[in-house]
């Protein structure tokens, strides 16, 4: 209850706080109202077509919603940096710069990151990829196999939240017994990508950060000793040129998989699921014919995108439809408002698992292209297959499901369904 009134009070205050800018441009951003955290693709067009550069005073940035200018932008690593520090302190609020030592490859610009990204890529290669999916469908029957009553069950719980974290965790070595600490690690340092954290939830991120190193870091030395068929070892023998990881960014690059493999690829189920139950002639289509199922996961990731916002740093004096960035701004590129862009995808606000115009936006662009997308793709790809092999019929109980209280990362808290067997 009193995380409740809190929320609710800062929601208020975030409000009052926007009101200049709807006086000014006509459209406001205030990303913690409860409109939003429903539904932020009302106000993602207003700023689109009245204020496509918005300065947000609540978020202390400025916004970027059109396809176009966030595609630019994420690919220009020399103009828009990735790095925390590119930010000028004052400009910062809430975010509080991590440690040098602490930056993984999502916070790195070339030429650190072309280095590690290229000894990654090593771990993650499409044919390592590739013969994980029998596992993956493997695990899903599994999690369905369990499901006491079909009749009345959270998909969530079941299915959306545990497959990604038994896939990196296991990728990564984590024998059973351990993967509920790995989710709480995980939910717990997801949490730092949201601007708007408290003191507290920083605080039990950091806190998760240091037991997630320390559980680590005498199997990274042991996997240097005695290598096994398992990310850890590959990122311990991945070399390039006589150069490898060392250890402590074989740490920082285990917390970022521990995030990307997880958060992202829960929230993708989760949303597609709901966006097919809420739509069930498009539902029907995939029924009809599961080859569509592919593109129907990249109109599902483009139709409620599982990372709104991405987060750069002005590093050079620029302009952009006439207006003057300055060096050391924070720019925030609102990935699901691109996704809904009239400019790029015809009739955007509506579901078409047929889709044909237009590439999504949600795993990035340029250098910073998520890594893990071809497995994300390959587990929400399996997910639906399964479900609509294993069930006759699916329906939402009860009402629109809420989404957790989060800007960066939109994913449901639960999404109780019926489900009749095949």
């Amino acid at each position: 209850m009193r995380t409740d009134l809190r929320w609710t009070m800062r929601a208020l205050a975030a409000g009052a706080a926007a009101l200049p800018e709807r006086w000014r441009s006509g459209a406001a951003l205030n990303p913690i109202a409860a409109r939003m955290r429903r539904n932020p693709y009302p106000t993602y067009a207003r700023l689109r077509e009245r204020s496509p550069v918005h300065r947000s005073r609540v978020l202390n940035a400025w916004v970027f919603t059109r396809y176009a200018d966030v595609e630019a932008i994420l690919r220009d690593f020399r103009r828009f940096s990735n790095r925390p520090d590119s930010v000028s302190p004052d400009r910062r609020r809430r975010r509080s710069v991590p440690p040098r030592v602490d930056w993984t490859m999502l916070f790195l610009d070339p030429p650190d990151h072309t280095r590690l990204r290229s000894l990654v890529n090593q771990a993650f290669t499409p044919r390592v990829v590739e013969a994980l999916e029998p596992h993956i469908r493997a695990v899903m029957h599994e999690r369905l196999d369990a499901v006491d009553d079909p009749g009345g069950f959270d998909l969530m719980r079941a299915v959306a939240g545990p497959l990604p974290v038994i896939v990196i965790a296991e990728m990564l070595g984590v024998p059973p017994e351990d993967r509920a600490r790995f989710a709480e690690w995980s939910h717990a340092r997801a949490r730092i990508l949201e601007p708007l954290v408290g003191a507290r939830e920083r605080a039990r991120a950091e806190a998760a950060g240091e037991a997630f190193d320390a559980y680590f870091l005498p199997i990274v030395q042991a996997r240097r000793r005695e290598p096994r068929d398992d990310i850890i070892s590959a990122l311990a023998r991945a070399e390039e040129a006589g150069d490898a990881l060392s250890e402590r960014e074989m740490l920082t690059m285990l917390r970022l998989l521990l995030i990307a493999g997880n958060e992202t690829t829960t929230n993708l189920i989760g949303n597609g699921v709901l966006a097919l139950l809420e739509h069930p002639e498009q539902m029907r289509l995939l029924r009809e014919d599961p080859s569509r199922i592919p593109a129907a996961v990249e109109e599902l990731l483009r139709f409620d995108t599982p990372v709104q916002l991405d987060l750069r740093g002005v590093v050079e004096d620029c302009e952009t439809h006439g207006v003057p960035l300055r060096r050391g701004e924070p720019a925030v590129l609102a990935l699901g408002a691109a996704n809904r862009d009239p400019e790029a995808f015809d009739e955007p606000d509506r579901l078409d698992v047929a889709r044909s115009r237009g590439s999504n936006i949600s795993f990035g662009r340029g250098i910073h292209h998520c890594l893990g997308a071809p497995l994300a793709r390959l587990e929400a790809r399996v997910a639906l297959e399964v479900l609509l092999e294993r069930y006759a019929s699916l329906q939402l109980l009860g009402k629109r499901p809420a989404f957790r209280r989060a800007i960066v990362l939109r994913g449901l808290e639960s999404l109780p369904v019926r489900a009749v067997p095949a």
